[in-house]
């Protein structure tokens, strides 16, 4: 590439607005249908789709045209997984807190009271906390996924999803009580 040409006038930069629109309109409509399939939410599919584009346009002096696809895909597909995991945690957090106030429960109603109050206090301490925190507390103690599961799903080490359960429960237990 000759030194004196920016980015910006090299036909083969996705800095080139010309180049970046072509790439655009040759890809989005792929990308869009192949986040839709992936993740069965086509306005998710078409915001993740625009999302990847804003990120390859920021980083268009990083990537270039023959790696862009490439680029589009992963981020595309990361905001979905990201996505996703996070509604997953969210839909969870609410089945619990539903199936726990619809039980069937014959206790005193001192007990029913204070109960309802732990709960309260639970569910708050819980929304509370960090959101990585939160999803590895929730898929451990709701979902009864084992640490290594957890890490799988995140995409990280087990001694990280240990660490960020130690944390949850050292912040729970300080709000709390002993959980």
């Amino acid at each position: 590439m000759n030194p004196y040409i920016t980015p910006m006038s090299d036909k083969n930069s996705t800095c080139n607005e010309k180049v970046f629109d072509e790439f655009f309109k040759s890809h989005s409509k792929l990308l869009r249908n192949y986040i839709y399939y992936k993740f069965g939410d086509l306005d998710q599919a078409e915001d993740i789709v625009q999302d990847a584009f804003i990120k390859l346009w920021n980083n268009c002096s990083k990537v270039t045209v023959d790696k862009a696809k490439s680029y589009l895909y992963t981020v595309a597909t990361n905001l979905g997984i990201s996505i996703t995991r996070h509604q997953k945690v969210k839909f969870k957090y609410q089945d619990y807190v539903t199936q726990r106030n619809t039980d069937v429960n014959i206790e005193s109603p001192e007990f029913i009271a204070l109960e309802k109050e732990y709960m309260e206090k639970l569910k708050n301490a819980i929304a509370a906390l960090p959101e990585r925190q939160r999803e590895v507390f929730l898929l451990s103690r709701i979902d009864k996924k084992t640490y290594r599961e957890i890490a799988e799903l995140s995409g990280v080490s087990v001694k990280a999803i240990e660490k960020l359960m130690h944390k949850a429960l050292l912040t729970l237990r300080k709000t709390i009580g002993n959980i």
